[in-house]
């Protein structure tokens, strides 16, 4: 498989972002997002944010199937149906900015609004999208276009999710149903802009038994005593990724 392949990093980062793959499949798993953004983090670091963005599209692959069938049981249709079906129209948008324009100002943005969804989800206050399937489809939409550009639309998804309440179980389905749409919404525009190269394939293809079997524990630890802490999980798993995010894209921004 590596005849011919000169990969972009060596040992001991492949390493390093296998760890953080399997740390990103075992959140994913347990509250059904995440995992792409840990190793969007490691990723990028070392081979720059295309490359990452493309890389985690493709080893997130397997890991989704794990979880959609269960979710596919227990999702709000009428949330998470045209919420995917939209996201469909964001992501070209999405990976056309990706391609043009320097992701550094867009991610601080992105970070910065994971975390006031993570304070007005924290003082009880909820997101007022509800019902509606104008706004819900214009969520997708935004969402959509933040995978595009950043591969990181899980965080503020699952901050539109929460915001709608619900049981543990129904909001967790909710959220591997939408960020499920996400991963595959960005697959043909990464392709068409020719991210998808042999060295992109091969290392997701490294990461994806990592990434799998964290998801797989994840979900096991879900499903035997996870339901109760779900909810605080989620918004501590979404702090950590919005705080590591914005400190990883202001290092970027200004790598003075």
């Amino acid at each position: 498989m590596l005849e011919g392949v000169s990969l972009p990093i060596g040992p001991e980062w492949i390493a390093v972002c296998g760890a953080a793959a399997f740390a990103g499949g075992f959140i994913r798993g347990f509250v059904g997002f995440g995992g792409a953004v840990m190793l969007i983090l490691a990723v990028s670091a070392v081979i720059g944010p295309r490359e990452a963005v493309a890389i985690a599209a493709l080893s997130g692959l397997p890991p989704m199937l794990q979880l959609l069938p269960a979710a596919i049981r227990t999702a709000e249709r009428g949330f998470a149906v045209p919420f995917g079906l939209a996201s469909f129209l964001g992501a070209p948008l999405g990976t056309l900015t990706l391609v043009s324009v320097a992701p550094g100002v867009m991610k601080i943005g992105i970070a910065v609004f994971v975390l006031a969804m993570v304070l007005l989800l924290r003082s009880g206050r909820s997101i007022p999208l509800g019902d509606s399937r104008a706004r819900i489809i214009a969520a997708g939409i935004g969402a959509g276009w933040i995978q595009g550009v950043a591969g990181v639309a899980g965080p503020p998804t699952v901050a539109l999710v929460l915001g709608r309440g619900g049981e543990p179980a129904q909001q967790r389905a909710n959220v591997i149903g939408a960020v499920t749409a996400m991963n595959f919404c960005s697959l043909g525009p990464l392709w068409w802009y020719g991210l998808f190269t042999r060295e992109v394939i091969v290392l997701a293809l490294l990461f994806v038994p990592l990434y799998s079997v964290g998801t797989w524990l994840g979900q096991r630890y879900f499903t035997e005593k996870g339901q109760r802490l779900y909810r605080q999980a989620a918004l501590a798993a979404l702090t950590g990724i919005g705080l590591l995010t914005l400190a990883k894209a202001l290092a970027d921004y200004w790598p003075g």
